[in-house]
């Protein structure tokens, strides 16, 4: 209907943003490596030591996104795209500064991605240019290496909040997550790394005092600090680096440190002529003015979120089903806690210690007793975990829902959600098995194999 009255006129495959294709004999390669790993990796991320288990599983969380990118048009295609950031690189030159500087007021001659997004992107492929490493096999090999690295960081921050255990069952799910259909064709995949390693490093020095805590706050800082000059879309994403800080209690001298990191960051750009709030203003202009301001807000606010669904998986889809049942049986958050603690204390329903009988926790006795879910079966004994994995799932939630009611992201939100879907991913921990983390891989495998995407 929407085709026929003209309204999706840039959009071939809603919700999605391509077009229709026949799987060809290339996927049987991430096929094979798909049915390997989902029979190997649970076994393994029980079995061996923690070092070594992540290791194993950014190892498979490359095979899969690269094998999955070259079984299509190949990594480098998609920034080949003269729409894409390399094509910029001309304008940079060898005076980064004063592009930086000129950045906002040239902004309606640029590429479309470009006039998208702050002036870091470009920056870092600038860089990587000057090192050796220009063009774009370079550039696609430092987004899936970044990218992939978030499955790394990830479960060291679910190790922080809730536990070894806890991250051992995530990884298999993060290392076959079928948003890897676009962590390895898109600049976002390294956005989502940059992010995942800042909130990994506060959490990890956030626990100490002194001066180790003040580096890794610092560390962190600058990397998250970095997030809104890389994409306007990633300021929302800053939720979850303070519901996982509130979780783990890190220190005063961590934050004192990522604040000062994070404002080292602001301060450098402010220095090389590049005001935040102007470039955000500039973006403004130049998205009302792209034919993707007039698609129907309504249409895509559902429409966004169905894209989210199929880059995170049924898995995830069933495990927040049992998060939403086993939380509805948690007591309510007395008044006056604030809205971090009741986002962790709704997140503290996945796993865990199983609650002894009497047990109090924020007043009222837990009551006793099986919690039936939407799947059909009992869901066992109330648990509450150590850590609130929940909690991570609930705030890149909200912070999904923030950007897409604010109507600024209508389509194309593939590779705009995978910063957040590795975090939401999480929620499929609460599901474990084969079978589903079989579903995970199987809805990657056909996402690469019926979608023509840009990316």
């Amino acid at each position: 209907m929407l085709h026929g009255a003209g309204v999706l006129r840039i959009d071939h495959l809603p919700p999605l943003h391509g077009h229709l294709r026949v799987p060809s004999a290339a996927l049987l390669p991430p096929l094979a490596f798909a049915a390997l790993a989902v029979a190997a990796l649970p076994a393994l991320a029980t079995r061996l030591r923690f070092g070594a288990v992540l290791l194993v599983a950014y190892g498979a969380a490359l095979a899969w996104a690269v094998l999955l990118a070259s079984s299509g048009e190949g990594l480098a295609w998609p920034f080949t795209h003269r729409q894409e950031y390399l094509a910029v690189l001309p304008a940079v030159g060898g005076d980064p500064l004063g592009w930086l500087a000129s950045f906002t007021e040239r902004l309606p001659a640029y590429p479309t991605h470009v006039r998208g997004h702050p002036p870091l992107p470009v920056l870092v492929l600038w860089v990587l240019a000057r090192v050796g490493l220009p063009g774009p096999l370079p550039a696609a090999l430092l987004a899936v290496a970044t990218g992939c690295s978030a499955t790394v960081a990830v479960a060291l921050t679910v190790r922080r909040v809730a536990g070894e255990e806890a991250a051992r069952r995530a990884l298999p799910y993060l290392a076959l997550t079928p948003a890897a259909v676009w962590i390895a064709t898109t600049m976002d995949a390294f956005f989502a790394g940059v992010g995942a390693w800042g909130v990994a490093l506060l959490v990890r020095g956030g626990t100490g005092g002194g001066l180790p805590g003040v580096l890794y706050g610092a560390a962190a800082g600058v990397l998250l600090g970095a997030l809104p000059y890389l994409s306007y879309g990633l300021v929302p994403y800053l939720l979850v680096p303070v519901v996982a800080a509130v979780a783990v209690r890190v220190t005063r001298a961590a934050v004192v440190g990522c604040l000062v990191g994070a404002a080292a960051v602001t301060a450098a750009f402010a220095a090389g002529g590049f005001r935040w709030p102007a470039g955000v203003a500039a973006t403004h202009v130049e998205w009302a003015a792209d034919p993707g301001a007039a698609r129907p807000y309504l249409y895509f606010l559902v429409a966004n979120l169905a894209v989210l669904a199929l880059l995170t998986g049924p898995a995830t889809a069933a495990g927040l089903a049992v998060l939403t049942d086993r939380a509805a049986a948690v007591p309510a958050v007395p008044v006056g806690r604030t809205v971090a603690r009741r986002v962790i204390a709704v997140g503290r329903t996945i796993a865990g210690r199983v609650v002894p009988v009497g047990r109090t926790v924020a007043g009222p006795v837990i009551p006793v007793g099986r919690v039936p879910n939407r799947l059909g079966a009992a869901a066992g004994p109330v648990r509450w975990p150590r850590g609130g994995v929940g909690a991570l799932v609930a705030a890149a939630a909200v912070a999904v829902l923030a950007l897409d009611v604010s109507g600024v992201t209508r389509g194309e939100v593939e590779r705009i959600w995978v910063p957040y879907a590795v975090w939401i991913s999480l929620a499929a921990t609460a599901v474990p098995g084969r079978r589903w983390l079989a579903a995970q891989a199987a809805i990657g495998l056909l996402l690469q194999g019926l979608v023509l995407s840009p990316w």
